[in-house]
This record gives C-alpha cells, sequence and structure tokens, in this order.
C-alpha cells in the first residue's frame, strides 16, 4: 500500500467495502498522521473500528515527548474514530434519547460531560454576526424542546411535496434542533451526525463529504438561520442553509463559502453564487439551462397566471421574500416568467407568466 495515498484515492478506486470506510474517515478526517495512518488501517481491513479506536487512545497514552497541539489533535482523533464507528452503523434512534446518547457516543473519551444535556444558559460571540450571538433555547426547558421537535418531524409528510418545500422543511427542522443547543460543547458535531443519520434513515442516500468539506459553512448557516436584529434590519436567513442541502440532496454547485453569511458582507461577497449557472464569460443573453429551482417555478406556472402567494402556496413556500429574491427574481431576469403589469410592478392585481422563452422550456420538461 502506497502510504502516501489519500482518501480521495481510495474513494476513486471503486472498490465498494474501501470506498464506503474512505468515504466515512473523510467526514471526520482531521490532522493527525497517525489517525490517517491508523484509518488506513481501517480501510484496508487490517483492523475493524474498535481496534481502531483503541489504537488512537493507546498511542496518545503512551506518548513520551508532548507537542504543543497534542490535546486538539487527542480530541479531533478520538472525535474522529467515534463518529467513523458511528456512520458505519445501520441503526438510529430518532428520539430524545437518541440525540443524547449520540453526543455521548461521538465524544466518549474526549469531554467527561459526553452524553449530558447543559444545565445552564448560554451566549456564543459569532464572527458572522460581528460579535453578536443567537438567543439559545433556555436550559430547563431543553428536553421538552427536543421532543417537540422530534415529535413534530416524526408525524410530517413528505409524501408529494415539491424539492423545494422539501428543502426548506429540512432546512427548518435542522436549524430548530440546532438552536435548542442541549450540549454546552459538541452541538454542532453532533447535530451534523444525528442529521445524516436521520437522512439515511428516511431514504435519501448522503454522501458524507458536504459536512467534511464545508464544517464551518454549515455551522454559520445554522447561526443565520437562527438570528433576528430587527434594529440591525436583520431578519432569519435560512436560505444560506437551504443551499447547503440543496448542493447535499439536489446536486447543485452554490459556492459555500463562509464569508456570503456575514451581516455585513464586503460588495464582493454580498451575492452567493450558483455555480452551476456561472459562465466563464460575460453575457447579455440569458442563460438558456436554467437552475431547478427556475425549473420548478416553470412547472407551478405553467400556461397560468398567478400572484406569488399561489405559486408560493403551490411550491409549499412561506418566506416570501426568499422566494422573491432566489425564487422569481432569477426566472424573471433569465427571461422565463413576465409580469402582467409590467409598468406598475405594485398593481394589485400583479400576476405573473411564461413568456415565450419559458413556455417553450415549460414543453420540453414535460408541460402539456
Amino acid at each position: 500500500m502506497n502510504e502516501n495515498m489519500d482518501f480521495e484515492a481510495y474513494i476513486r478506486q471503486g472498490e465498494p467495502d474501501k470506498k464506503e470506510k474512505a468515504s466515512i474517515w473523510q467526514t471526520a478526517i482531521e490532522t493527525s498522521d497517525y489517525l490517517k495512518e491508523t484509518a488506513r488501517k481501517h480501510i484496508e481491513g487490517d483492523i475493524d473500528i474498535d481496534q481502531a479506536r483503541e489504537l488512537i487512545k493507546a498511542y496518545y497514552q503512551s506518548k513520551s515527548v508532548r507537542e504543543p497541539d497534542d490535546d486538539e489533535k487527542q480530541e479531533a482523533d478520538k472525535v474522529s474514530a467515534n463518529i467513523t464507528k458511528i456512520l458505519s452503523s445501520k441503526t438510529f434512534d430518532f428520539s430524545t434519547n437518541g440525540l443524547v446518547s449520540l453526543h455521548r457516543r461521538i465524544f466518549e473519551g474526549v469531554f467527561k460531560h459526553a452524553g449530558k444535556v447543559r444545565d445552564y444558559d448560554i451566549t456564543k460571540k459569532e464572527w458572522v454576526l460581528e460579535g453578536d450571538t443567537v438567543n439559545y433555547l433556555n436550559f430547563e426547558d431543553l428536553r421538552r424542546a427536543i421532543n417537540y421537535d422530534l415529535e413534530q418531524e416524526r408525524n410530517f409528510s413528505y409524501k408529494g411535496i415539491s424539492q423545494d418545500a422539501m428543502i426548506t422543511h429540512l432546512s427548518r427542522f435542522v436549524s430548530g434542533l440546532w438552536q435548542i443547543h442541549a450540549f454546552g460543547e459538541g452541538n454542532t458535531r453532533t447535530t451534523a451526525v444525528f442529521t445524516i443519520l436521520y437522512l439515511r434513515h428516511i431514504g435519501f442516500k448522503v454522501s458524507n463529504d458536504m459536512f467534511a468539506q464545508h464544517s464551518w459553512y454549515f455551522r454559520n448557516a445554522l447561526v443565520r438561520a437562527n438570528y433576528k436584529n430587527a434594529v440591525k434590519g436583520i431578519d432569519y436567513s435560512p436560505v444560506y442553509l437551504e443551499r447547503f442541502f440543496r448542493n447535499l440532496l439536489l446536486g447543485e454547485k452554490w459556492d459555500l463559502r463562509n464569508r456570503y453569511l456575514h451581516i455585513n458582507p464586503s460588495k464582493e461577497w454580498s451575492e452567493q453564487p450558483n455555480l452551476d449557472t456561472r459562465t466563464s464569460t460575460p453575457s447579455s443573453t440569458p442563460s438558456s439551462t436554467p437552475s431547478s429551482t427556475i425549473s420548478e417555478l416553470i412547472r407551478v406556472i405553467g400556461h397560468d397566471e398567478l400572484s406569488v402567494k399561489q405559486m408560493m402556496d403551490c411550491k409549499g413556500l412561506k418566506d416570501r421574500k426568499n422566494f422573491i429574491d432566489y425564487h422569481l427574481v432569477p426566472a424573471i431576469k433569465e427571461g422565463f416568467v413576465e409580469m402582467k403589469y409590467p409598468n406598475s410592478p405594485r398593481h394589485p392585481r400583479q400576476r405573473y407568466l411564461l413568456t415565450a422563452k419559458g413556455l417553450s422550456l415549460y414543453k420540453k420538461i414535460g408541460g402539456e
């Protein structure tokens, strides 16, 4: 075996067992060379996951020379091995006790309070909020809130809803569970692993790579989805988390970089691009290949003339500003949708209909 082989090489080589193991390790992998060496032994089948965890534990116990970042590496390595074992399992407990147990399993051997619900209130200064904090739930109501959110999700039906409605709902569920912040430390990592397990549980074939490559974006998107400041004119912004899930579940290509999430981004970072629709050279001609978001809207409108509310109802959406900014306006800009009263945008009977270009695409994608 080539010791310099990275995890992408295992994933590319196409051997199913090694590919799955490498993908799981990639979700959790950090900086320790010893962890990577141990992970390779597990991927190659030389040791099982429990032996890998014991090797990592023994490695740090037996070290005679300490390095400045050993504590951080030890935590990261142990958590990585624990997450790998969890994601290798096919079991999942969708309950409050299951969530608490998951925290214990992830941070076993790392935190003394692993598997303990916090018994104090918290605030956290956030870079994306310029030092402000999300308002987290008070500790007295944590279990009640988790029970409620999980029960609501358990009773929700995904049957017959659009992709947009599905993404909106999943984002709301995950951000709400995270905002409860059941644990003083490790809350985001627990939420991420719980989300992966839940998505698999309800039928999605979820790749772990997105959480590994964009872990800070995922956390900051959760922050923005749960932050509102009327004085500063900032509303809850779930769109960033929705774009994470659009990439994860729909294969879209939103540019997931943290600077887009700052509450006061520079001009350069003020508009988060979808790399699926970006062209290499400027053009005044609208793209002939719309994003899936626009295609969904075209299907909704069809031969009708619809108001904003009617379109939102058809797509199962609730956030009017989000719908206008990221669904309707792009469709108009690309020439697929037009206003019935273009010279009076606020007309009380304003409706939206497909242009000739929109109707042509509507027929191509299965419209009558």
